[in-house]
């Protein structure tokens, strides 16, 4: 099951891949991905429904973040060497573990929106 979240920035509504790459309109079953009811009673009610009956979303349909308003965003640093060696610093002992804000969250195709006045340093610098 791949679910998904498309459309205009803030005005996502949640969707699934269906077997043949379709997207999917789920809004009638699912109000939105969130922490509130992603959970094992809402995939258990999407597993129930016919997928293919359901209104078919255009695919050039931007795809949003795959949630909307998680609690925390632990991401963890460094995590394969190839990575490591991408940013000049030695694998670490241990996976780097870190928190991000929420507001990072986007897209897979969105710009990546930099805070004004930040820069661009590498690991260990």
């Amino acid at each position: 099951m791949k679910l998904l979240r498309v459309g205009e920035k803030g005005k996502e509504k949640p969707a699934i891949l269906d077997g043949d790459g379709k997207i999917r309109d789920i809004s009638s079953h699912v109000s939105d991905l969130n922490p509130n009811n992603l959970n094992f009673e809402t995939i258990s009610k999407i597993q129930s429904v016919d997928i293919s009956s359901l209104p078919e979303i255009s695919s050039g349909q931007r795809v949003g973040s795959c949630i909307t308003s998680p609690g925390k965003f632990i991401a963890i640093g460094l995590n394969y060497s190839d990575h490591a060696a991408e940013v000049g610093a030695d694998i670490p002992k241990e996976p780097i573990m870190f928190m991000k804000a929420t507001s990072s969250m986007c897209g897979p195709n969105d710009d990546v929106e930099l805070v004004s006045g930040s820069k661009k340093t590498r690991l260990g610098s």
